[in-house]
């Protein structure tokens, strides 16, 4: 691959201007008064330009990649993903003029789809999530193009010490607050980059924080956790977008993980149901995954009589899954019923437990 250093230079200027005219992301405290003494917070991750967490990634990712001289001008950009990866690898390969290709299971929500095409891209679909990777290799291959591969350089194309990453941040908006330094962070895995960041951040940092990684039905991350087991496969794909995986990813550290639990995929519907109710929006469902953990946790504080703080992210905006998630004879379909945790949920606003 010829590299022309100009071009590469205002690659990257391009990448780091479009981040100095981006503000923070918002920090939300929500209202329970169940839980007095203890406060929640959710980093809103869906206000990026490209609406989702991975926004930031996909940042670091091209960085990486052009750093590293993986990218110049005119190479077509790979990526294996569920979707939000991709719709924001395909605003950033936008920005720099490159042709951008998602390779992305089938079932993949039609509006992630129409946001990677609006940028530009073009969705290259596979029927099993698990030919994701091998697909996206041998695009690449057959493009003469570049492979960005998420889930192998997830956790090393950011900086885990500092630079505004996501757990820098956090820790910056947390400190005027009753509870600043948390007792959790809480993440749910998808490359596994997320976590790795915020665990090596905290041990960095020296921080007492503790981290919770909360993984769907149908992943491998909770089991390899517990036996570490790098072989681990499984035989479908998460049900809740964005997170889960069917193997285990380069970019999942379970060494800066502190506890692991798996969450109900019908939980997870059930609490950005409840959660609307409360933020006057909707949420991806792996928020609910999220905040499902964080609640479990809080109120074992709560039994325990703790005072404290815990942090989770929004990850994405509900928006995206109105024919899923917010869809009742999908949910029924592909769910099943949540009207259990829906009655949990309730009942714990007036209780602080959940049981």
């Amino acid at each position: 691959m010829s590299h022309d250093p100009q071009w590469i230079h205002t690659a990257i200027r391009k990448i780091e201007a479009d981040f100095q005219r981006s503000a923070d992301t918002h920090l939300i405290k929500l209202d329970i008064p169940a839980l007095e003494g203890i406060d929640i917070y959710l980093k809103d991750e869906s206000t990026h330009p490209t609406g989702s967490l991975k926004h930031r990634l996909a940042r670091s990712l091209f960085l990486f990649a052009l750093c590293n001289g993986w990218i110049s001008k005119d190479t077509p950009v790979i990526e294996s993903s569920s979707g939000s990866t991709a719709v924001s690898e395909a605003y950033f390969a936008r920005l720099l003029g490159l042709p951008f290709i998602a390779v992305v299971p089938r079932k993949t929500a039609r509006k992630k789809i129409e946001q990677i095409e609006f940028y530009g891209g073009r969705a290259h679909f596979v029927d099993s999530p698990s030919e994701i990777y091998e697909e996206s290799r041998r695009l690449a291959k057959e493009l003469n193009g570049h492979y960005m591969d998420q889930f192998t350089y997830a956790e090393r194309a950011t900086d885990w010490r500092g630079n505004n990453n996501i757990a820098n941040s956090i820790f910056d908006q947390m400190k005027l607050e009753e509870h600043p330094i948390p007792s959790w962070v809480v993440m749910s895995p998808g490359t596994g980059g997320t976590s790795a960041t915020i665990g090596r951040y905290i041990r960095y940092q020296m921080h007492t924080t503790r981290l919770c990684v909360v993984d769907p039905e149908n992943s491998v991350f909770h089991q390899y956790y517990q036996t570490r087991d790098p072989s681990l496969t499984g035989d479908c794909g998460s049900r809740i977008e964005g997170i889960g995986r069917p193997r285990v990813e380069p970019s999942f550290i379970p060494d800066v993980v502190d506890e692991m639990r798996t969450i109900p995929d019908a939980a997870s519907i059930a609490t950005v149901h409840w959660l609307e109710k409360l933020l006057g929006r909707k949420a991806g469902a792996s928020t609910g995954t999220n905040l499902y953990g964080v609640l479990l946790l809080a109120c074992e504080m709560k039994a325990r009589g703790e005072n404290g703080s815990i942090v989770t992210l929004l990850c994405d905006s509900g928006e995206r899954y109105l024919d899923t998630y917010f869809n009742t004879e999908w949910v029924e379909s592909n769910i099943g019923d949540i009207s259990s945790y829906l009655t949990q949920l309730e009942q714990f606003e007036q209780t602080g437990k959940l049981s």
